[in-house]
């Protein structure tokens, strides 16, 4: 036999008790015009202030009266854009990647040409010659000039060419890393926003179930100053109240601590209380079901993975350009320049001269052996950071999506478990109206009617969660 089987006829069977003790209960009154109600029913049908009726109105209604914390209106894009423009991490993250294209102009500048102006003036010793500290002794002669040097790299058979294409690749990196930022700070965003909605909504919760326990507190001292019920009855409707207080406590403080948190996820250091706007369906739809589609997806969407992809390209690019140290430098010069003041020695009033220059390397105590070797090896590392990051990533994606179709899943069981917890509670309501139970029964169903609406609202935001977690591992 189904649960669902079961169910139908536990419900059809509650009812078919609860017609039988109000037909009994009528035939018995009827049976007897002209005696008078029973002090139980007499007492249930009070109309004083400090009793309402114990059926009461139903509970949606009861708690769509609380009232909506106040502060200006926000929704789930608004808080996303908000985030985005204001959180100092995506800020952090732009300004390294902006800081990384100048690294970029840095590296490119070697390609360029190099000029030096020069203003010298020189007053020296007669007939004096440079004669320690180099294996040359040139003669240094009164002077004042000015001039012009210009250099120029002609070529190094492509060391620089691929330092360049290094710089690029490890910008490209750090744009990707920029986006991957605001993918981390979207899903941060969503938990927090749906989380300080899960924290409202309990907290209506809580505000409800203290007023309807503190109705029955009331009723039940009403019925006890009557002698219709003991005090035993008025001690568990008081326990009953205390522990609701104490749930709509934790309530408030889940609800101010989840609001904090969303602050901070907004960049804001204010306590700004927003109106959150509840945009979710209460039929969404259902979680998806073909993990491996979203994992072929995650692999050309997630900006991590290319920001990974983009520094083993930057790396393996780097690793040439060091292997490319052991091949010549070929580079020019040119000086050109005026001497107005000027020794006898020096005859002319201008220079001129220009050259060119190919450097070899020879041997450097294998300094280029090793940092060839070294860049090879940190590309190879790098190479399979990528290969980690991609099993993590399909685990990621699998687990993401297993999670949301178990969070779908609680969605009906909770709402299948609310409507059952609201129908025990009129049972055991109009049992106990009826004389048929204690305090106990009533007081259980009450408690497990609203541990029920807790988690169905759970389940529901537990499932927005759930998707938005599947959105950021698929790279959405």
């Amino acid at each position: 036999m189904s649960k669902q089987t079961r169910s139908t006829r536990l419900v059809a069977t509650c009812a078919a008790l609860l017609t039988t003790l109000s037909t009994a209960v009528a035939a018995q009154q009827s049976s007897l015009p002209d005696a008078p109600a029973s002090p139980l029913v007499a007492a249930l049908a009070q109309d004083s202030p400090s009793s309402t009726s114990f059926a009461g109105p139903p509970v949606s209604a009861a708690r769509q009266n609380t009232t909506q914390p106040a502060g200006p209106a926000l929704t789930l894009a608004q808080a996303e854009q908000k985030a985005v423009r204001n959180n100092p991490n995506v800020s952090v993250a732009r300004l390294l990647a902006l800081a990384q294209v100048q690294v970029t102009r840095e590296v490119r500048s070697a390609e360029m040409p190099a000029a030096i102006g020069n203003l010298t003036a020189v007053d020296a010793h007669d007939n004096s010659r440079i004669t320690a500290g180099l294996l040359n002794n040139p003669s240094v002669y009164d002077r004042a000039a000015g001039g012009l040097t210009v250099s120029q790299l002609i070529t190094d058979f492509g060391r620089t060419h691929n330092l360049v294409l290094s710089a690029e690749s490890t910008a490209k990196a750090q744009l990707e890393s920029g986006r991957a930022t605001e993918l981390d700070i979207t899903l941060t965003v969503d938990q927090a926003f749906y989380q300080a909605l899960t924290a409202q909504a309990v907290l209506k919760v809580a505000q409800g179930t203290v007023a309807e326990r503190q109705a029955t507190a009331d009723q039940v001292g009403a019925l006890t100053k009557a002698k219709i019920r003991s005090d035993l009855d008025l001690s568990f409707a008081d326990v009953q109240l205390s522990q609701a207080q104490l749930l709509l406590l934790d309530a408030e403080n889940s609800a101010q601590a989840a609001m904090a948190t969303l602050n901070d996820v907004l960049g804001s250091e204010q306590d700004q209380q927003y109106s959150l706007i509840d945009e979710t369906n209460n039929n969404p739809p259902p979680a998806p079901d073909d993990p491996e589609a979203l994992v072929t997806a995650a692999f050309t969407a997630r900006p991590d993975l290319a920001a990974m992809n983009d520094q083993f390209i930057a790396a393996r690019q780097y690793s040439t350009a060091e292997r490319d140290l052991w091949l010549p430098t070929i580079s020019a010069i040119a000086a050109v320049g005026g001497t107005p003041v000027r020794a006898d020695q020096i005859q002319s009033s201008w220079y001129g001269a220009a050259g060119a220059n190919i450097s070899i390397p020879v041997f450097n105590g294998f300094l280029y052996n090793a940092e060839a070797r070294d860049a090879k090896l940190r590309a190879q590392a790098a190479q399979e950071n990528v290969r980690n990051l991609r099993d993590t990533i399909a685990r990621d994606v699998r687990t993401a999506v297993l999670n949301a179709q178990t969070a779908y899943q609680r969605i009906a069981v909770t709402r299948q478990l609310l409507d059952q917890s609201n129908f025990a509670l009129d049972l055991a309501t109009a049992r106990y109206k009826i004389g048929l139970s204690g305090i106990v029964e009533i007081s259980e169903a009450q408690l497990n009617q609203t541990q029920a609406e807790i988690a169905n609202t759970n389940a529901r935001y537990a499932y927005q969660t759930a998707l938005a977690a599947v959105r950021y591992e698929v790279g959405q």
